[in-house]
C-alpha cells in the first residue's frame, strides 16, 4: 500500500509539473490577426459608424430583411444587434421594394438614416427616404421619401451618401446614370427649397462615398456588375478633388466627368465583385480602415462582409495588392 502512495504522489506532483511547464500565451493571448471575410454572411452595401457610446455599428442592404445592424468595439469581433426596422415600421413608398444602401450618420442629436427602396428594374420609381433614432440599435422611425426618380428626374435614384461642407448638409446619389448632389434642408430631412441637383461625376459609378483628408477629397465609388455571383465585376475605384463638388480626377487629371478614375481594389483569386465600400473609420493608433462587400470564390452565395487597411501614399489611398487581404494586423483598440 506504501508503494502504491508513493506512486500516485509520484504522477500527481508530475502532473502539475507538467503544468506549469505550459507555454504561458496558450489559450489566452488573442490572435493578432483577423480573417477576411471579416463576418461570413451576406451584408451588402454597408455603411459603418461610431456611435456616442464609443462601439462601432454597421448596417447593410437587407439580405437580412429591414436592415441588419452588426455592433462592435474592436471592427473585426461583430455580434448582431437586430434590424432598423420591422415588418410593420418599414418604409413602403415603394411598393414591394427591398431596402437597399443605408447611410448612417448623426446629426442634431439623432441617428439619421437615409436608404434605398427599390426593385429589380424599377429605375424611375425607386427613390431615397430617410430615418431617425435616438440610438444607434434603433428602433429607426421612418420620417419619409426624400424623392423618387421620376420626381427628381434622375434615373435610378439609389446609392445616398450624406456629407457636410461649411454648415451645409449635402446628399450625393447615383447609379450608373450620372452621380448628382443637392442640398438638405437644416435637419437633413428634406431637401433644402428650391435646391437644384448638380450631376458631378459620369455614368460608370454608383456607390459614391467621399472622405476627407488632407486638404483633398476623395471619392470612392463603384464600378461593373455588382450581383452576378463568381460573375460579378464590380471593382472599386477613386478620384480626388481639392473641391467637395469637384471636379474630380484621376492621377493624370482626367475627369471622373468622363468616367476616369483609379482602381482601388479589384478581385483576386479569393475573391471577386469588391465593391461598395463603407465609410473610413480609424483606430486608436491613426490607422484608416475601409469595409466593402465581395463574392467569396470558396462560398459564392451572397455578398461577404470584408475590411481592408487604407493606406496612403502621395496623397492617394490604397490598400496592399489593390485586392482583398485573407489575413491582416488587427485594428488597434
Amino acid at each position: 500500500m506504501k508503494t502504491i502512495t508513493i506512486y500516485v504522489i509520484f504522477i500527481l506532483v508530475s502532473l502539475l509539473s507538467c503544468k506549469a511547464n505550459e507555454p504561458s500565451d496558450v489559450n489566452t493571448v488573442p490572435e493578432k490577426v483577423y480573417k477576411n471575410p471579416v463576418i461570413n454572411l451576406s451584408l451588402p452595401d454597408p455603411t459603418i459608424i461610431k456611435a456616442e457610446d464609443g462601439n462601432f455599428y454597421l448596417y447593410a442592404t437587407e439580405d437580412i430583411r429591414n436592415t441588419p445592424i452588426y455592433k462592435s468595439a474592436n471592427l473585426v469581433d461583430w455580434q448582431f444587434a437586430g434590424t432598423a426596422f420591422t415588418d410593420m415600421t418599414r418604409p413602403t413608398f415603394e411598393p414591394g421594394g427591398g431596402l437597399w444602401a443605408p447611410d448612417i450618420n448623426y446629426i442634431n442629436g439623432k441617428y439619421v438614416l437615409y436608404y434605398s427602396m427599390s426593385v429589380w428594374g424599377g429605375e424611375w420609381t425607386c427613390g431615397i427616404g430617410v430615418a431617425t433614432a435616438d440610438k444607434p440599435e434603433g428602433p429607426f422611425t421612418d420620417q419619409g421619401k426624400l424623392f423618387r426618380s421620376n420626381e427628381i428626374d434622375v434615373q435610378n435614384s439609389i446609392d445616398q451618401f450624406y456629407i457636410e461642407e461649411n454648415g451645409k448638409k449635402y446628399l450625393f446619389w447615383g447609379s450608373f446614370r450620372g452621380i448628382y448632389y443637392i442640398e438638405l434642408s437644416d435637419d437633413g430631412l428634406s431637401l433644402k427649397p428650391d435646391a437644384e441637383k448638380k450631376q458631378i461625376a459620369g455614368t460608370a459609378y454608383e456607390g459614391v462615398y467621399i472622405h476627407q483628408r488632407n486638404g483633398y477629397y476623395y471619392m470612392f465609388a463603384s464600378i461593373g456588375s455588382c450581383c452576378e455571383g463568381l460573375k460579378s465585376t464590380y471593382t472599386t475605384v477613386v478620384g480626388r478633388s481639392d473641391n467637395l463638388f469637384g471636379p474630380y480626377v484621376d492621377k493624370q487629371g482626367r475627369p471622373m466627368m468622363e468616367n476616369n478614375h483609379e482602381v482601388f481594389i479589384h478581385k483576386n483569386s479569393s475573391f471577386v465583385g469588391t465593391g461598395h465600400n463603407s465609410e473610413i473609420v480609424q483606430d486608436k493608433k491613426g490607422n484608416d480602415w475601409i469595409f466593402y462587400h465581395a463574392v467569396s470564390v470558396a462560398k459564392p452565395k451572397g455578398r461577404v462582409l470584408m475590411m481592408d487597411q487604407v493606406r496612403w501614399q502621395d496623397d492617394w489611398p490604397y490598400v496592399e495588392g489593390n485586392s482583398p487581404s485573407l489575413e491582416e494586423a488587427k485594428p488597434v483598440f
